[in-house]
């Protein structure tokens, strides 16, 4: 049986589960709309650590430790990690999750790397390369403006098409049985540059890619908006949202009526003065760990398309005003008694 459908998916034979989830969110994160819903709220950005580089390593060794202890493992059961952040050559991760000693891989799919690790490592499980892997990321808010934009202290007006990136790191466990969700397919999508040179401006920049990642995922399954209950993107907030709609439209497709972003729902646009909403690789981390993931294990969504949205950009890029490419990662999860079907 081939588990190659259409151009850029997978659907697996034998559908990897979700055996536990766990989200560590900042003070402003806590404050938001599902502060309740996260596993750990940090009264300080800092996380006890002198640098912002240095908490963010806390938050990924905090958010690991909480995963696996809720499924009951030790860090030698853990055959791989597959992990990244914003930070240059992945500092964060490395520095974050060295102690534990499980063989790792360092991710860099800018925000969308959940769905990159998590696509990634459902394929080492399904095909049987290890029992349990841990999917994990994070980002910083202080430490992504540091690197990408102005240095918090400037204080700079940032304009309403910018998107805040969340403090936040969310990790999930992968296993080849026990869990009440399960990863039953992915679509990888593929760099898309539609000339976006605004590094304020996410949401535009990467929207494209998540349109085109959607509707591929569409023809490569023969499925329509009909047949999610809930597609998630994960960065575009209320700019790319807008701009995703019309360009699945364009194609043929309404995605308005079950579409939610990750970035829209971790703050409150009114009163916590983050602009088009929320972005960095915590953002879809932690809010599917926190609010979708628990809706999937207890059946109120039955099939989710989970589509994480990354600018790739850097500050050599930048700097020499090279184009804002964007690129996303679709991951299908459904309630574990779901039955797959094409």
């Amino acid at each position: 049986m081939t588990q190659q459908m259409g151009s850029q998916s997978l659907q697996f034979a034998e559908a990897p589960f979700i055996l536990s989830s766990a989200s560590v969110v900042g003070k402003k994160e806590g404050e938001g709309p599902l502060g309740k819903s996260f596993d750990m709220v940090c009264s300080s950005d800092k996380f006890g650590e002198d640098s912002w580089e240095e908490s963010e390593s806390t938050m990924q060794k905090e958010a690991a430790a909480l995963a696996m202890g809720k499924a009951s493992l030790k860090p030698e059961d853990i055959r791989y990690i597959f992990a990244g952040d914003l930070l240059g050559q992945t500092i964060a991760t490395s520095f974050g999750l060295m102690n534990y000693e499980i063989p790792l891989f360092g991710l860099y799919g800018a925000c969308s790397t959940c769905g990159e690790a998590l696509s990634l490592g459902a394929m080492c499980v399904a095909a049987g390369y290890a029992d349990h892997v841990l999917a994990l990321t994070s980002s910083h808010f202080a430490s992504a403006e540091k690197q990408f934009r102005f240095p918090v202290e400037y204080a700079n007006q940032r304009p309403l098409s910018a998107t805040w990136t969340v403090t936040g790191s969310g990790a999930f466990v992968l296993g080849n049985s026990g869990g009440k969700s399960k990863i039953t397919g992915i679509t990888t999508g593929v760099i898309t540059d539609y000339g976006i040179r605004d590094s304020m401006n996410m949401g535009a920049a990467m929207a494209p890619a998540a349109a085109k990642l959607i509707v591929q995922n569409f023809k490569d399954f023969g499925r329509t908006p009909k047949d999610y209950d809930k597609i998630i993107t994960g960065d575009l907030g209320y700019v790319g949202q807008e701009i995703l709609w019309k360009l699945v439209k364009d194609e043929g497709y309404d995605i308005s009526g079950n579409h939610m972003d990750c970035g829209i729902e971790i703050f409150d646009q009114k009163t916590q003065g983050t602009q088009s909403g929320g972005s960095g690789c915590g953002c879809s981390a932690t809010t599917l760990s926190a609010h979708f993931l628990p809706q999937v294990e207890d059946g109120t969504l039955k099939r989710i398309l989970f589509v994480p949205t990354g600018a790739m950009l850097s500050q050599v890029s930048f700097n020499e005003g090279q184009n804002v490419p964007g690129t996303a990662h679709g991951v299908i999860i459904e309630h574990a008694c779901q039955k797959a079907e094409a």
